[in-house]
């Protein structure tokens, strides 16, 4: 993949609806690049707008439609023409806008707020960092919903799941401004039952949360 082909996946990473393996080149691409980490910070602010949307959404209510197939190719095509008439900066923000019109990262939010997702709660955490975690099994391993706030920025952060025999996989990783409350997707090819606990650690190695089962 490009370069620029990657600074314009920085909106759909955020969002986690890029696949599994356009996710591990934009990681790889995001821990060098100053611009797309700059530009996932300033989408904290919109991931933070879904997360409170998914809170005050009434239970059983699904908080969005599901577009139609037409409505989506018609949405994503009406941004791709936008986005390429814009400045390089811009387009990460367009891809989140266009995202929440179609309803795309609720997926994302609604599996951090679902009571019936097994939960993991922080229980040691460096000076005022939060952080909860749901994890849902798939036939790929484990979908993760992570909302995370408090960490001192800027900063690169990535969540790990640790395996019962030691085992680490890499499930997210994101850029952060101060203080910025996070909600993000990811996954593991760990089973559920295999993970041990989740770790946040900073690009340099740092633990700044450690998530274990709480129910």
């Amino acid at each position: 993949m490009r370069p620029l082909e990657l600074h314009r996946d920085v909106g759909a990473y955020a969002l986690g609806v890029l696949g599994v393996a356009d996710t591990f080149r934009f990681e790889e691409h995001l821990a060098g690049c100053a611009h797309c980490a700059r530009l996932l910070e300033e989408l904290g602010s919109v991931e933070a707008l879904l997360a409170a949307y998914v809170r005050w959404t009434p239970p059983g209510v699904d908080p969005v439609a599901t577009p139609s197939p037409a409505l989506l190719h018609s949405a994503l095509g009406a941004v791709g023409g936008r986005l390429r008439a814009q400045r390089r900066r811009r387009l990460g923000l367009l891809v989140a806008a266009a995202a929440l019109v179609v309803g795309a990262p609720f997926g994302v939010l609604s599996l951090v707020a679902d009571p019936a997702a097994p939960h993991w709660t922080a229980t040691a955490s460096a000076p005022g960092v939060t952080a909860t975690l749901a994890a849902a099994p798939t036939g790929f391993g484990t979908d993760v919903g992570l909302d995370v706030g408090g960490v001192r920025g800027p900063a690169v952060c990535t969540l790990v799941a640790v395996g019962r025999g030691g085992e680490e996989n890499t499930v997210a990783t994101w850029a952060v401004r101060d203080g910025a409350q996070v909600t993000m997707r990811g996954a593991a090819a760990l089973a559920p039952a295999d993970i041990s606990r989740f770790e946040v650690r900073t690009q340099d190695g740092a633990r700044l949360a450690t998530l274990t089962r709480s129910g």
